[in-house]
């Protein structure tokens, strides 16, 4: 299908979402940005007035090639879609912006939304667009906490350690908690990925969940294949995690595909290790999956498509499994792809919009890689906006600085600085365990009690 705009032709949808993308470094590596605003401009025209239809129509990656295209073409939900069906790209943004699209109605139309028309809108809207629609929408998931409700931040406790010491770990795992960190998950990325190792760490988060009673979930960030070994030598798995992305050809580069996805969680559920909550329901959001743009790219599996399109296509492949996390790891690959702060703070804006639009439990990892042109302040300001905006979670790590992936992420003083100037609050039984163990002052999201908490201190080692 042919696209014009004055002067310019668009010879595909894959071409169009391309060209009307803002600009960015993976797009120009990849050779599908424009070669001028001009045409950018053109580009961001022609996609307002294309009906939503057409992305039922014309797959940007064939249907027959790509079973993440099968599984968005053969879930997508008509009867959610049909109050939006006669719009516009252009339409769905004004529509998006007005107050008729609120929280109620959002979730109710997610499932009739894809990948690529949420997409398409955010490629015409301005940050503040992205914040806005981001902050109507909802998405609540439950473990051993609940997470994602409104007015709440919560933060994955990240507490790598270059050698998978226990004690270096240990003691990161007791910083975060003292700093109110660690309610959507304590999670740690392996420096030996290997299933013996995987299991004794799984045991120590457990361990000190269990010991101190903390109403949150652990996750070894391995291999789903490794993580699926372990439920079988009876380790305690409470999430399953993988990294995926928006096509087979990318999922395949990460070693799995949706059959191997749908396996995982199912062992995940046989453990039945998630909370009993006061309405009877059990926590049975057992997946963590982590995105990012630039990904597809980067395996050589983005079929001409930009970063963009395929990281919310991303989003469908999460969405099917019913996950308790999401985030992007939005500035972690590099420069090659989100060249300095402004590209990262677009992009993290982006993927926070389309996910939660989409129906899924946001979260960022607010980071950048050493030799990217991005600096603390920027991470500052993605973080702020995100707030802003309603994201589900954020990373806390000791002094903002993984020493284990080396890179720049959030710490768990930047988590208090959102609490606190938003006035956002952990999820709720977390924030119970925090008071109760005097580490938080009742009331005051983001400020803790003076000194050590005398209950906390009560069960650690007298030496």
């Amino acid at each position: 299908m042919a696209h014009d705009v004055v002067s310019y032709r668009f010879d595909s949808l894959r071409e169009l979402m391309a060209k009307a993308t803002p600009e960015r470094s993976g797009d120009r590596l990849a050779g599908v940005c424009t070669e001028s605003e001009r045409e950018r401009v053109a580009a961001q025209m022609a996609l307002a007035d294309l009906p939503l239809k057409t992305f039922l129509n014309e797959a940007v990656v064939p249907y027959e090639d790509d079973e993440v295209t099968r599984l968005i073409v053969d879930t997508h939900d008509a009867v959610a879609f049909q109050p939006i069906s006669h719009l516009t790209v252009g339409d769905l943004r004004e529509w998006l912006l007005s107050d008729a699209a609120d929280t109620t109605t959002l979730t109710r139309v997610a499932p009739g939304l894809t990948p690529e028309m949420v997409a398409a809108a955010s490629k015409i809207m301005r940050n503040q667009d992205l914040i806005l629609v981001a902050k109507k929408c909802e998405v609540v998931t439950r473990f051993r906490n609940t997470l994602g409700l409104s007015g709440r931040l919560s933060t994955r406790l990240q507490p790598n350690h270059p050698t998978d010491d226990v004690s270096g770990i240990a003691a990161s795992v007791l910083d975060g908690l003292m700093y109110g960190s660690g309610d959507a998950v304590i999670g740690i990325n392996p420096a030996t990925d290997n299933v013996t190792q995987v299991a004794h760490l799984l045991r120590l988060l457990a361990e000190v969940i269990e010991r101190f009673e903390i109403p949150t979930q652990s996750c070894v960030l391995t291999h789903v294949t490794n993580t699926m070994q372990c439920i079988e030598r009876g380790a305690p798995v409470d999430l399953v995690f993988q990294s995926i992305g928006g096509t087979e050809a990318t999922n395949r580069s990460f070693g799995v595909d949706l059959k191997l996805l749908a396996e995982a969680r199912a062992s995940a559920l046989s453990l039945e290790r998630g909370a009993v909550f006061d309405d009877g329901g059990r926590g049975r959001h057992v997946m963590y999956f982590e995105t990012g743009q630039g990904s597809a790219l980067s395996a050589g599996a983005h079929h001409g498509c930009d970063q963009q399109t395929v990281e919310a296509r991303t989003y469908a492949v999460a969405r099917h499994f019913e996950p308790l996390l999401v985030n992007t790891v939005v500035g972690f690959i590099g420069p090659e792809y989100l060249y300095d702060g402004k590209q990262i703070i677009r992009a993290g804006l982006e993927d926070h919009f389309c996910a939660k639009l989409l129906g899924l439990p946001m979260g960022c990892d607010i980071c950048y890689t050493n030799h990217a042109a991005a600096d603390q302040n920027d991470m500052d300001v993605l973080l702020t906006l995100l707030g802003v905006a309603g994201c589900n979670f954020i990373m806390g790590i000791p002094g903002s600085d993984d020493v284990m992936l080396n890179y720049q992420t959030t710490s768990f003083h930047d988590a208090l600085y959102a609490r606190r100037v938003l006035g956002l609050r952990a999820a709720p039984e977390f924030e119970r365990w925090l008071e109760r163990m005097r580490i938080a002052q009742p009331g005051a999201p983001g400020h803790l009690v003076d000194g050590m908490s005398p209950a906390f201190a009560a069960l650690l080692p007298s030496s």
